[in-house]
């Protein structure tokens, strides 16, 4: 498996989302269990049999996150002078060529995008289509509602 980039941001996040995990879902699963054991005949048991999916989820989720940590290469996005150029780990204010409508996007590994905390993962066409581009300058990409213009009016490494 290849390293793969992660914010430092990003990786705590992921890291207490472990920590919850093991500490406190980890814990009411197995109290679950123990409790719906209890109850008997385990066959018809739908409380044991819907604890116990909780339980795979949980642990998959666990060796998911872990994986990803193991193998991530974490970037102080603070740290980096790429001269104004678009990296892993920008901040980038759009304007959107079409409407108007102004937006910002920090570009972030596969893990921890999320769309709706403005965070777009590396391999987006987005993302991919700011990498190495500057203030000033216009990006198009294709879009699932179809080809999009944007100018990038700032950049910006902070944590």
């Amino acid at each position: 498996m290849k390293r793969s980039p992660m914010t430092a941001k990003g990786a705590e996040r992921l890291r207490a989302e472990v920590e919850r995990l093991k500490s406190v879902e980890r814990p009411r699963i197995i109290a679950a269990i123990a409790e719906a054991r209890a109850h008997g005949d385990l066959k018809e048991n739908a409380e044991y049999h819907a604890a116990r999916e909780q339980q795979s989820f949980v642990e998959g989720r666990i060796a998911e996150l872990e994986g990803a940590l193991s193998y991530a290469e974490v970037i102080d996005v603070a740290k980096l002078n790429p001269n104004g150029k678009i990296v892993f780990g920008a901040t980038v204010e759009l304007t959107d060529e079409d409407n108007g409508e102004e937006i910002a996007y920090q570009i972030v590994g596969e893990l921890e995008a999320d769309i709706k905390q403005r965070l777009i993962s590396v391999s987006s066409p987005i993302a991919r289509a700011m990498i190495g581009k500057s203030e000033g300058d216009c990006i198009e990409f294709q879009a699932p509602n179809g080809l999009r213009h944007y100018e990038i009016l700032s950049v910006r490494y902070s944590v």
